[in-house]
Protein backbone atom coordinates (compact mmCIF):
# COMPACT_ATOMS: atom_id res chain seq x y z
CA UNK A 1 0.00 0.00 0.00
CA UNK A 2 0.96 3.51 -0.98
CA UNK A 3 2.39 6.28 1.97
CA UNK A 4 4.15 9.29 3.04
CA UNK A 5 7.91 8.44 3.09
CA UNK A 6 9.57 11.59 4.49
CA UNK A 7 13.36 11.96 3.53
CA UNK A 8 15.50 13.68 6.12
CA UNK A 9 18.63 13.24 7.73
CA UNK A 10 17.97 14.66 11.38
CA UNK A 11 15.33 12.74 13.46
CA UNK A 12 14.86 15.15 16.25
CA UNK A 13 12.95 17.22 13.92
CA UNK A 14 10.14 14.52 13.30
CA UNK A 15 8.52 14.46 16.25
CA UNK A 16 6.16 16.83 15.67
CA UNK A 17 5.27 15.77 12.07
CA UNK A 18 4.61 12.31 12.90
CA UNK A 19 2.47 13.74 15.78
CA UNK A 20 0.69 15.00 12.66
CA UNK A 21 0.33 12.24 10.75
CA UNK A 22 -0.76 10.22 13.84
CA UNK A 23 -3.48 12.40 14.55
CA UNK A 24 -4.81 12.29 10.80
CA UNK A 25 -4.31 8.45 10.75
CA UNK A 26 -1.88 9.08 7.72
CA UNK A 27 0.48 5.89 6.58
CA UNK A 28 3.71 7.15 6.45
CA UNK A 29 7.40 5.97 6.87
CA UNK A 30 11.03 7.73 7.31
CA UNK A 31 13.58 7.32 4.97
CA UNK A 32 16.93 8.65 7.02
CA UNK A 33 19.48 9.93 4.44
CA UNK A 34 22.19 10.42 6.39
CA UNK A 35 23.51 7.68 4.90
CA UNK A 36 22.02 4.41 3.09
CA UNK A 37 22.24 2.27 -0.11
CA UNK A 38 19.32 2.10 -3.02
CA UNK A 39 18.95 -0.26 -5.92
CA UNK A 40 18.88 2.32 -8.52
CA UNK A 41 17.91 -0.85 -10.90
CA UNK A 42 14.58 -1.14 -9.06
CA UNK A 43 11.44 0.48 -8.62
CA UNK A 44 11.32 2.71 -5.48
CA UNK A 45 7.82 1.98 -3.46
CA UNK A 46 4.60 4.05 -4.27
CA UNK A 47 3.24 6.79 -2.47
CA UNK A 48 4.86 10.61 -2.06
CA UNK A 49 7.98 11.61 -1.22
CA UNK A 50 8.81 14.75 0.68
CA UNK A 51 12.44 16.16 0.91
CA UNK A 52 13.54 17.48 4.12
CA UNK A 53 17.26 17.57 3.75
CA UNK A 54 18.68 20.54 4.90
CA UNK A 55 21.60 22.57 4.23
CA UNK A 56 23.31 22.02 7.39
CA UNK A 57 23.31 18.48 7.40
CA UNK A 58 26.83 18.68 7.37
CA UNK A 59 27.46 20.09 10.88
CA UNK A 60 25.57 17.33 12.31
CA UNK A 61 28.34 14.69 10.56
CA UNK A 62 26.86 14.28 7.83
CA UNK A 63 28.85 15.48 4.58
CA UNK A 64 27.57 13.96 2.21
CA UNK A 65 23.54 13.63 2.84
CA UNK A 66 22.72 16.23 0.23
CA UNK A 67 24.53 14.30 -2.51
CA UNK A 68 23.14 11.08 -1.40
CA UNK A 69 19.70 12.92 -1.37
CA UNK A 70 20.19 14.43 -5.10
CA UNK A 71 20.69 10.85 -6.05
CA UNK A 72 18.12 9.52 -4.93
CA UNK A 73 15.38 12.38 -5.49
CA UNK A 74 16.86 11.82 -9.36
CA UNK A 75 16.04 8.07 -8.44
CA UNK A 76 12.34 8.66 -7.76
CA UNK A 77 11.90 11.13 -11.09
CA UNK A 78 12.75 8.75 -13.26
CA UNK A 79 10.19 6.33 -12.11
CA UNK A 80 7.67 9.02 -12.29
CA UNK A 81 6.78 9.28 -8.34
CA UNK A 82 5.22 12.40 -6.84
CA UNK A 83 7.97 14.56 -4.86
CA UNK A 84 7.25 17.42 -2.67
CA UNK A 85 10.42 19.76 -2.84
CA UNK A 86 12.25 17.76 -5.66
CA UNK A 87 15.43 18.16 -6.84
CA UNK A 88 15.36 22.31 -7.62
CA UNK A 89 14.08 22.89 -4.13
CA UNK A 90 16.92 20.94 -3.13
CA UNK A 91 19.38 22.61 -5.39
CA UNK A 92 18.31 25.97 -4.12
CA UNK A 93 18.26 24.95 -0.20
CA UNK A 94 22.68 23.84 -0.31
CA UNK A 95 23.33 27.56 -2.65
CA UNK A 96 21.97 30.46 -1.15
CA UNK A 97 24.19 32.07 -3.98
CA UNK A 98 21.35 30.27 -6.63
CA UNK A 99 18.20 31.35 -4.35
CA UNK A 100 19.91 34.84 -4.98
CA UNK A 101 19.72 34.39 -8.59
CA UNK A 102 16.09 32.60 -8.52
CA UNK A 103 14.55 35.27 -6.47
CA UNK A 104 16.00 38.10 -8.31
CA UNK A 105 14.29 36.20 -11.46
CA UNK A 106 11.31 36.45 -9.95
CA UNK A 107 11.48 40.58 -9.44
CA UNK A 108 12.50 39.67 -5.19
CA UNK A 109 14.68 42.22 -4.19
CA UNK A 110 17.83 40.40 -2.28
CA UNK A 111 20.49 42.47 -0.09
CA UNK A 112 24.03 43.16 -2.28
CA UNK A 113 25.89 40.13 -1.96
CA UNK A 114 29.72 39.42 -2.94
CA UNK A 115 30.97 35.52 -3.77
CA UNK A 116 34.31 34.82 -2.38
CA UNK A 117 35.80 31.63 -3.25
CA UNK A 118 40.06 32.12 -1.57
CA UNK A 119 41.45 32.30 0.79
CA UNK A 120 41.18 34.46 3.84
CA UNK A 121 43.27 37.44 2.90
CA UNK A 122 41.11 37.61 -0.83
CA UNK A 123 38.00 37.68 1.13
CA UNK A 124 39.70 40.33 3.32
CA UNK A 125 40.49 42.46 -0.09
CA UNK A 126 36.79 41.86 -1.50
CA UNK A 127 35.23 42.92 1.85
CA UNK A 128 37.39 46.25 1.91
CA UNK A 129 36.34 46.82 -1.91
CA UNK A 130 33.08 46.64 -1.28
CA UNK A 131 32.74 47.80 2.13
CA UNK A 132 35.39 49.89 2.92
CA UNK A 133 35.92 50.94 6.42
CA UNK A 134 31.92 50.05 7.20
CA UNK A 135 30.11 46.56 8.84
CA UNK A 136 28.81 44.16 6.49
CA UNK A 137 27.86 40.27 7.00
CA UNK A 138 29.49 37.30 6.21
CA UNK A 139 28.16 33.80 5.46
CA UNK A 140 28.31 30.44 4.35
CA UNK A 141 27.42 29.96 0.65
CA UNK A 142 25.96 26.56 2.09
CA UNK A 143 24.25 27.10 5.51
CA UNK A 144 21.59 26.70 7.62
CA UNK A 145 19.92 27.89 10.82
CA UNK A 146 22.18 31.02 10.67
CA UNK A 147 25.14 29.04 11.30
CA UNK A 148 28.31 30.56 10.55
CA UNK A 149 26.48 33.91 10.12
CA UNK A 150 28.19 37.05 11.85
CA UNK A 151 27.70 40.46 11.46
CA UNK A 152 31.49 42.40 11.09
CA UNK A 153 32.36 45.89 11.84
CA UNK A 154 35.09 46.03 9.54
CA UNK A 155 37.27 44.63 7.40
CA UNK A 156 39.35 44.62 10.09
CA UNK A 157 37.32 42.87 12.58
CA UNK A 158 37.31 40.08 9.06
CA UNK A 159 40.98 39.41 9.50
CA UNK A 160 40.71 39.11 13.46
CA UNK A 161 38.00 36.35 12.84
CA UNK A 162 40.17 34.18 10.53
CA UNK A 163 43.39 34.89 12.31
CA UNK A 164 40.81 32.95 14.96
CA UNK A 165 38.27 30.84 13.38
CA UNK A 166 38.71 26.97 13.86
CA UNK A 167 38.75 25.51 10.24
CA UNK A 168 35.82 23.40 10.28
CA UNK A 169 34.13 26.81 10.33
CA UNK A 170 35.32 27.39 6.70
CA UNK A 171 32.56 26.57 4.31
CA UNK A 172 31.69 23.57 3.48
CA UNK A 173 31.43 24.06 -0.52
CA UNK A 174 34.56 27.04 -0.30
CA UNK A 175 32.40 29.69 -0.48
CA UNK A 176 32.07 32.92 1.58
CA UNK A 177 29.20 35.32 0.60
CA UNK A 178 29.66 38.61 1.86
CA UNK A 179 26.35 40.47 2.48
CA UNK A 180 25.55 44.20 3.26
CA UNK A 181 24.31 45.16 6.28
CA UNK A 182 20.79 46.91 6.99
CA UNK A 183 19.93 48.59 10.10
CA UNK A 184 16.71 48.44 10.62
CA UNK A 185 14.35 49.87 13.76
CA UNK A 186 13.79 46.85 15.23
CA UNK A 187 16.28 44.27 15.41
CA UNK A 188 13.44 41.16 14.22
CA UNK A 189 13.00 39.35 11.02
CA UNK A 190 10.15 38.68 9.54
CA UNK A 191 9.46 34.23 8.17
CA UNK A 192 6.88 33.82 5.94
CA UNK A 193 5.52 30.39 6.00
CA UNK A 194 3.65 28.05 2.85
CA UNK A 195 2.85 25.25 2.04
CA UNK A 196 1.43 23.62 -0.66
CA UNK A 197 2.91 26.99 -2.21
CA UNK A 198 0.66 28.76 -0.79
CA UNK A 199 0.83 30.89 2.25
CA UNK A 200 0.42 29.63 5.61
CA UNK A 201 0.95 32.51 8.05
CA UNK A 202 4.24 34.74 9.23
CA UNK A 203 6.35 35.34 12.29
CA UNK A 204 8.21 38.22 13.09
CA UNK A 205 11.47 36.66 14.76
CA UNK A 206 13.42 38.73 17.56
CA UNK A 207 17.09 39.05 16.41
CA UNK A 208 18.70 40.55 19.26
CA UNK A 209 20.17 37.03 20.58
CA UNK A 210 22.10 36.30 17.06
CA UNK A 211 21.55 34.66 14.02
CA UNK A 212 20.64 31.23 14.67
CA UNK A 213 16.91 31.56 13.82
CA UNK A 214 16.04 27.71 13.89
CA UNK A 215 11.90 28.06 15.49
CA UNK A 216 12.56 24.30 16.11
CA UNK A 217 12.46 23.51 20.31
CA UNK A 218 15.30 21.68 19.60
CA UNK A 219 17.35 24.04 17.81
CA UNK A 220 17.83 26.13 20.99
CA UNK A 221 21.30 26.74 21.47
CA UNK A 222 23.73 29.53 23.08
CA UNK A 223 24.40 32.92 21.70
CA UNK A 224 27.40 31.46 19.02
CA UNK A 225 27.13 33.98 16.38
CA UNK A 226 28.12 36.72 17.90
CA UNK A 227 30.13 38.99 16.24
CA UNK A 228 33.94 40.07 15.99
CA UNK A 229 33.98 43.74 16.72
CA UNK A 230 30.11 44.29 16.69
CA UNK A 231 26.77 43.38 18.09
CA UNK A 232 25.08 40.11 16.91
CA UNK A 233 22.09 41.01 15.69
CA UNK A 234 21.65 41.43 11.84
CA UNK A 235 19.03 44.46 11.74
CA UNK A 236 19.99 46.64 14.18
CA UNK A 237 22.72 48.71 15.62
CA UNK A 238 22.11 47.36 19.21
CA UNK A 239 21.80 44.18 20.60
CA UNK A 240 18.57 45.32 22.61
CA UNK A 241 16.20 42.10 23.19
CA UNK A 242 12.42 42.57 21.21
CA UNK A 243 9.75 43.22 23.66
CA UNK A 244 7.77 39.58 23.69
CA UNK A 245 8.40 36.40 22.62
CA UNK A 246 10.76 35.53 20.23
CA UNK A 247 8.69 33.94 17.64
CA UNK A 248 5.45 35.58 16.88
CA UNK A 249 3.04 35.19 14.47
CA UNK A 250 1.83 38.24 13.16
CA UNK A 251 -2.09 38.98 12.61
CA UNK A 252 -2.73 39.43 8.98
CA UNK A 253 0.18 38.00 7.74
CA UNK A 254 2.43 39.87 4.96
CA UNK A 255 1.69 42.42 2.48
CA UNK A 256 -0.61 41.24 -0.85
CA UNK A 257 2.24 41.73 -3.51
CA UNK A 258 5.34 40.03 -1.63
CA UNK A 259 3.11 36.90 -0.71
CA UNK A 260 1.93 37.33 -4.48
CA UNK A 261 5.64 37.62 -5.84
CA UNK A 262 6.77 34.71 -3.22
CA UNK A 263 4.04 32.00 -4.32
CA UNK A 264 5.56 32.32 -8.05
CA UNK A 265 8.83 32.29 -7.28
CA UNK A 266 8.13 28.86 -5.78
CA UNK A 267 5.49 27.69 -8.45
CA UNK A 268 8.61 28.55 -10.69
CA UNK A 269 11.11 26.56 -9.03
CA UNK A 270 9.08 23.13 -7.90
CA UNK A 271 9.50 24.48 -3.94
CA UNK A 272 5.74 23.60 -2.54
CA UNK A 273 6.74 23.99 1.78
CA UNK A 274 9.52 26.84 2.40
CA UNK A 275 9.97 28.93 5.44
CA UNK A 276 11.13 32.58 3.17
CA UNK A 277 12.65 35.27 5.30
CA UNK A 278 13.29 38.89 4.71
CA UNK A 279 13.99 41.89 6.28
CA UNK A 280 12.79 45.81 6.02
CA UNK A 281 15.21 48.25 5.24
CA UNK A 282 15.47 51.62 6.80
CA UNK A 283 14.05 53.32 3.72
CA UNK A 284 10.88 51.03 3.71
CA UNK A 285 12.35 48.54 1.15
CA UNK A 286 11.58 44.49 1.53
CA UNK A 287 14.76 42.85 1.18
CA UNK A 288 14.58 38.56 0.94
CA UNK A 289 17.56 36.89 2.24
CA UNK A 290 16.84 33.40 2.54
CA UNK A 291 15.15 30.19 1.42
CA UNK A 292 14.50 26.99 3.59
CA UNK A 293 12.93 24.00 1.92
CA UNK A 294 13.41 22.18 4.94
CA UNK A 295 11.34 24.34 7.16
CA UNK A 296 10.54 23.71 11.13
CA UNK A 297 7.87 25.89 13.27
CA UNK A 298 7.62 27.19 16.76
CA UNK A 299 5.16 25.22 18.76
CA UNK A 300 4.91 28.70 21.43
CA UNK A 301 4.30 30.85 18.58
CA UNK A 302 1.82 28.59 17.07
CA UNK A 303 0.20 28.00 20.06
CA UNK A 304 0.16 31.57 21.20
CA UNK A 305 -1.81 32.43 17.67
CA UNK A 306 -4.33 29.81 17.89
CA UNK A 307 -3.02 27.68 15.37
CA UNK A 308 -1.54 24.26 17.25
CA UNK A 309 -3.05 21.27 16.33
CA UNK A 310 -4.92 22.60 13.51
CA UNK A 311 -4.47 22.66 9.74
CA UNK A 312 -3.31 25.89 9.85
CA UNK A 313 -0.53 24.80 12.17
CA UNK A 314 2.99 23.84 10.10
CA UNK A 315 3.32 20.62 10.44
CA UNK A 316 -0.67 19.86 10.74
CA UNK A 317 -0.32 21.90 7.20
CA UNK A 318 2.20 19.43 5.72
CA UNK A 319 0.34 16.76 7.26
CA UNK A 320 -3.08 17.73 5.28
CA UNK A 321 -1.81 18.63 2.32
CA UNK A 322 0.58 15.50 1.78
CA UNK A 323 -2.72 13.18 2.65
CA UNK A 324 -4.59 14.75 0.05
CA UNK A 325 -1.55 14.27 -2.34
CA UNK A 326 -1.51 11.02 -1.43
CA UNK A 327 -5.30 10.12 -1.86
CA UNK A 328 -4.84 12.05 -5.33
CA UNK A 329 -1.65 9.39 -6.41
CA UNK A 330 -3.93 6.56 -5.45
CA UNK A 331 -6.86 7.70 -7.15
CA UNK A 332 -4.95 8.05 -9.72
CA UNK A 333 -3.14 4.78 -9.57
CA UNK A 334 -6.55 2.96 -9.24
Amino acid sequence: MSSIHVLHENPAWLPPLAAAFEARRLPWTEWDLSSGAFDLSQPPPEGVFYNRMSASSHTRGHRYAAELTGAVLAWLERHGRRIVNGPRALDLEISKARQYAALEAAGIAVPGTVIVRDEPAAVVAAARRRYGDGPFILKPNRGGKGLGVRLLANPDALAAYFDAAPADEAPVDGLWLLQDYLRAERPVITRAEFVGGRFLYAVEVDTSGGFELCPADVCEVPAASAAIGDAACPVGETPKAAPGPRFRVIPGGIEAGMRARLEAFLAANGIEVAGIESIRAPDGRVLTYDVNTNTNYNPDGEAAAGLAGTDRSGPGAIAAFLGAELARTRRAAA
